[in-house]
């Protein structure tokens, strides 16, 4: 299942939820957004010829982010541009969050192995504004952050 996070009509959020079926490849993303995500089932023996990209410049406005849960539980917490909060989700193990916009923080359930993977160079605290989020407020599952 694809669960899409979308405020004001701007998308800050794609779930691709484990159990999500795929027959050949299928990007959840539209061509234009900076970072993508798809996904594939190829048969035992199918060939992806050897390739390399060419160079092409591109304009990255916002640091884009996705998230693999390897294993435990998470709870993320959406916030629109404002730093208001909008809603959570739980995401297990073998669930993939693309966090395309907005604001976000998160909680762990459990102990949580995650592998994240965004766009770079990173530039330290100048990449990102902090906030207090509903965790903060111990509103998010009794669970604060620490």
């Amino acid at each position: 299942m694809i669960e899409r996070i979308v405020h004001d009509g701007l998308e800050l959020a794609l779930i691709l939820r484990a159990d999500t079926p795929v027959d050949g490849i299928r990007f959840h993303t539209e061509s234009e957004a900076s970072l993508q995500v798809g996904q594939m089932l190829r048969p035992k023996g199918y060939m992806i010829r050897p390739h390399v990209h060419v160079p092409v410049p591109r304009t990255v406005s916002y640091t884009q982010e996705v998230l693999f849960i390897k294993s435990g539980r998470v709870q993320v917490d959406f916030y629109d541009e404002q730093q208001q909060y909008l809603e959570s989700r739980e995401l297990s193990p073998g669930d993939v969050v693309l966090l395309a916009r907005g604001g976000h923080g998160f909680c762990m359930i459990e102990p949580s192995e995650i592998v994240e993977v965004k766009q770079g160079p990173y530039v330290g605290e100048n990449d990102k504004i902090r906030f207090d989020g509903i965790a903060d407020n111990e509103k998010s599952r009794g669970i604060s952050e620490k």
